[in-house]
């Protein structure tokens, strides 16, 4: 909400509050093999040894909870980062796997949605791995409501390279091109007015321009974060109103699965 999203055009709702998700994700399971699972790239890097032994059943088979909560309500786009092209890929799978098996088309193939700019954003203190809120390095992100001092002290500590000027895509350079690439979303300047007018600058120079962009982005977030935070009834009664809309909508993709399948309700 603080983003921008508007509950009264969008429905905002906590997962767990619509059991149909849990329900759907059963079902698809029926028709999900392990290998299919297995294959899940972010399944082989969070699993500590590589290979899924020591893993948990919930994270092999998150994928399939993800799957079904697309498709409770038949999404024609789902905007998607690199990272989880792979997860509605699966997604896809399921649903015309479900389809062809129960001779049916009640749950509908959607598409990835990618902005090429933000598809990937890497981490601050290695810029050959993804920006991520479950690293334990809390320096390697920028979190949204970050105070301007923590972001102006992450960015000067974002690792780079000794090279005078920065530069796109180029693999040698994998933290000069994050870099710049979060500067040219944050300042809202093209890719080419952006590598136009870094192509000789110092880092010092560089990150400063960069932290007061995050910082003059994220402002008005935070601003109407502390806002909305101030009245958490507010909140509470849009995720319940949210919930009771959502409830409705997948409880009739779940019904029409269910009939599909066969399965009988008393």
């Amino acid at each position: 909400m603080a983003c921008g999203v508007d509950p009264n055009k969008t429905t905002l709702f906590v997962q767990s509050s619509v059991p149909a998700h849990a329900q759907l994700a059963r079902l698809l399971g029926s028709i999900t093999t392990v290998g299919m699972l297995r294959r899940m790239i972010q399944f082989k890097e969070k699993s500590k040894d590589g290979e899924g032994e020591s893993a948990s059943l919930t994270l092999l088979d998150y994928p399939v909870l993800m799957a079904a909560d697309i498709l409770l309500y038949d999404a024609d786009v789902v905007p998607v980062g690199d990272d989880q092209r792979q997860h509605l890929q699966l997604t896809r799978d399921l649903a015309e796997r479900f389809n062809q098996t129960y001779n049916t088309n009640v749950l509908r193939v959607p598409e990835p949605l990618v902005v090429a700019e933000v598809a990937r954003i890497m981490s601050l203190t290695d810029g050959t791995r993804k920006m991520s809120k479950s690293d334990s390095n809390d320096g390697s992100r920028i979190n949204l409501l970050d105070r301007p001092e923590l972001i102006v002290r992450k960015i000067k500590r974002a690792k780079t390279d000794s090279n005078i000027g920065l530069e796109f895509d180029n693999p040698e350079r994998p933290e000069a091109n994050n870099l710049l690439r979060l500067y040219q979303v944050t300042s809202g300047r093209s890719r080419e007015e952006v590598a136009s007018a870094c192509a000789t600058m110092g880092y010092g120079q560089f990150k400063t321009l960069l932290a007061d962009a995050l910082i003059a982005m994220l402002a008005p977030i935070q601003t109407r974060f502390h806002e909305l935070i101030a009245d958490k009834a507010q909140i509470v009664q849009v995720l319940k109103d949210g919930a009771r809309r959502a409830s409705h909508e997948a409880n009739q993709v779940l019904s029409s699965v269910e009939k599909a399948i066969g399965l009988a309700r008393f």
